[in-house]
C-alpha cells in the first residue's frame, strides 16, 4: 500500500555502465533552446539513436511522455533487497521470518506468501487505474514519476501488484521490490528505494469466527460512507479489520525494534484504502513515521474477483526501517560498493544487532546556482533529476535557497544550494567546478532557464 511520498527520495561524469539486462536506445532530450551553449560531451546525456528503450529483455517505444533517464535505468535489476547480507535484505528477511512464524494456515504452513522478484516495469493501468487513483490525481504527474511511455512506467509503489495478486486467488501476501519516484534531494530521499506491500483478505467466517455470537454478523450492508467506514461495509467488519491490521503491525514493529516501543496512529487518506492511517514509532525519543495502511477499497477487491471478502493493506519503506534500526545517516549509502559499509552487515543470523560505524566523513563542497525560470511550465523535480543525472551520487543535497519575483518583469528567479560530497574520498573544488558548470549549461539547454551564473 504505498502512497508514502514522504518515505521514501564524479569527479568526471561518464554514462553509468548498464547491466546486461539493461540496454538503452536513445533516451531523448527535449531541448527548448537549441541555440544555447551545449554541455561538454563528458557530462551531457547521450543523443537519441532510435525510438525505443530495451529493459529486462523487452522493448518499449518512446513517446512524448518518456522521461526516464539512463542513470535511473542503470539501477533497474540491482535488486538490493535480494542481495544477501545487504541491510535492505536483512530488513526484508526479518519481516518475512516474523510473518512466517506468527501467521499460519490451517495446515500449519505460512499464511502469507512472498513475492520479491516482480518486474519493476508496470503499466499505467497497474500503477494507478487498478488502485482507483483518479485520472487527475497529483500522484500521476510526469514531474513525480518515471515513464517509459504513456502506457508503461517504472512502478512508483509495490501497490501496483495488488490487483494482479488478488486476482490470482491470493488472500494474504507480501510483495517486495524497488520503486521509482522523482523527488527532492537530501539524505532521506533517493529516486530509487524499496518497499514492502502487505495484503490480507478475510471471509465472513474468518473475520467473525472468534467473536462471541459472531454468526449473525455480516461483512456488507447498504449504508452510507463516513470517515470511519465505506458505504458497503458494516461497522463491525471495519472495526475488526482495523483492529487486526493495527495489531499485526504493532507486533511487527515491536519484533524489529524491541519491547517497550511506543506506537501511535495518525489518520490520513490514501485513494485505495479507507479508513487509512500512518504509523509512527518513538525511537530514541523521536517520533518517526514508518508506514501507511488502511482498510482496502471494496471496489478494488471486488474488481479483482474477491467480492465476498474484506481486507487491509499496508506499505512500508525498507530504507526507512534500516536507517532507523542500524543508524544509517544517508540513503545513498545503500548503493555503496565500499566493503567498509557492506561488511558491517555480515553476521551469523539476520537478527544480529548492528550499529553502523560511519566511514571517514569527507568534507562537503557547496556551490549555488541561480536562474530565471522559463515562461513555460517549470518543475523543481525536473531540475533535481537533471542534477542527479549529471552529478550522480556525489550530490548529497539540493535546497531551494531563495525565490525572487522581479517587480517589473514579473519573472521568477530560483537560487539553489547544491552540496557535493563523495561518500568514499575527498572531492577537489576543480572536480566539483566542472560538474557544477555542466549542471548550469544543461539547465539552460534542457529546462529553458536563463542563467544568472
Amino acid at each position: 500500500m504505498a502512497m508514502l511520498w514522504k518515505f521514501m527520495r564524479v569527479a568526471k561524469y561518464s554514462k553509468t555502465a548498464l547491466s546486461s539486462k539493461v540496454k538503452v536506445r536513445g533516451i531523448p532530450t527535449h531541448s527548448r533552446h537549441s541555440s544555447s551553449k551545449s554541455v561538454p560531451s563528458d557530462f551531457g546525456a547521450s543523443a537519441p539513436c532510435s525510438n525505443t528503450v530495451e529493459l529486462l529483455g523487452k522493448s518499449y517505444p518512446l513517446d512524448d511522455y518518456s522521461n526516464v533517464t539512463e542513470k535511473i535505468l542503470s539501477k533497474v535489476g540491482k535488486n538490493l533487497h535480494n542481495r544477501k547480507h545487504h541491510p535492505l535484505w536483512l530488513i526484508k528477511e526479518q519481516v518475512k521470518e516474523h510473518f512466517y512464524k506468527h501467521y499460519l494456515g490451517r495446515r500449519g504452513t505460512p499464511l502469507f506468501s512472498v513475492y520479491d522478484g516482480l518486474s519493476p516495469v508496470v503499466t499505467v493501468q497497474q500503477n494507478f487505474d487498478s488502485l482507483l487513483i483518479p485520472q487527475n490525481h497529483a500522484s500521476r504527474r510526469k514531474e513525480d514519476n518515471y515513464y517509459l511511455n504513456r502506457d508503461h512506467m517504472l512502478r512508483a509503489h509495490t501497490s501496483a501488484h495488488q490487483w494482479d495478486l488478488i486476482h490470482s486467488g491470493l488472500d494474504a501476501f507480501l510483495a517486495v521490490g524497488d520503486v521509482y519516484r522523482r523527488d527532492t534531494i537530501d539524505s532521506t530521499h533517493y529516486p530509487v528505494f524499496h518497499q514492502m506491500e502487505g495484503v490480507r483478505l478475510f471471509s465472513c467466517h474468518e473475520l467473525f469466527s472468534s467473536i462471541k455470537d459472531g454468526e449473525g454478523l455480516q461483512l456488507f450492508e447498504q449504508g452510507h460512507r463516513t470517515a470511519h467506514k465505506q458505504e458497503c461495509h458494516t461497522m463491525e467488519a471495519v472495526r475488526l479489520v482495523e483492529f487486526n491490521l493495527k495489531q499485526v503491525l504493532t507486533k511487527l514493529m515491536t519484533h524489529i525494534f524491541g519491547d517497550g516501543l511506543q506506537v501511535r496512529w495518525v489518520d490520513c487518506y490514501f485513494p485505495f484504502t479507507h479508513p487509512s492511517f500512518e504509523m509512527e514509532i518513538n525511537f530514541q525519543g523521536e517520533w518517526m513515521e514508518v508506514l501507511g495502511c488502511g482498510v482496502m477499497e471494496q471496489q478494488l477487491v471486488n474488481s479483482a474477483g474477491a467480492q465476498d471478502k474484506i481486507g487491509w493493506a499496508f506499505g512500508l519503506g525498507l530504507e526507512r526501517l534500516a536507517m532507523i534500526l542500524y543508524d544509517i545517516p544517508d540513503i545513498r549509502l545503500f548503493w555503496s560498493e565500499d566493503e567498509r559499509f557492506l561488511k558491517q552487515f555480515i553476521g551469523p543470523h539476520i537478527w544480529q544487532k548492528v550499529k553502523f560505524q560511519p566511514l571517514s566523513r569527507y568534507p562537503p563542497l557547496i556551490n549555488d546556482i541561480s536562474f530565471w525560470l522559463p515562461s513555460e511550465t517549470y518543475s523543481q523535480n525536473d531540475f533535481y533529476d537533471l542534477v542527479r543525472t549529471i552529478g550522480g551520487d556525489l550530490i548529497e543535497k539540493v535546497v531551494l535557497l531563495d525565490e525572487f519575483a522581479h517587480p517589473k518583469t514579473k519573472k521568477v528567479s530560483h537560487c539553489y544550494r547544491i552540496t557535493y560530497r563523495h561518500p568514499e574520498r575527498t572531492l577537489t573544488q576543480d572536480e566539483v567546478h566542472r560538474i557544477h558548470q555542466a549542471i548550469e549549461e544543461s539547465a539552460v539547454r534542457e529546462l529553458g532557464v536563463e542563467g544568472r551564473f
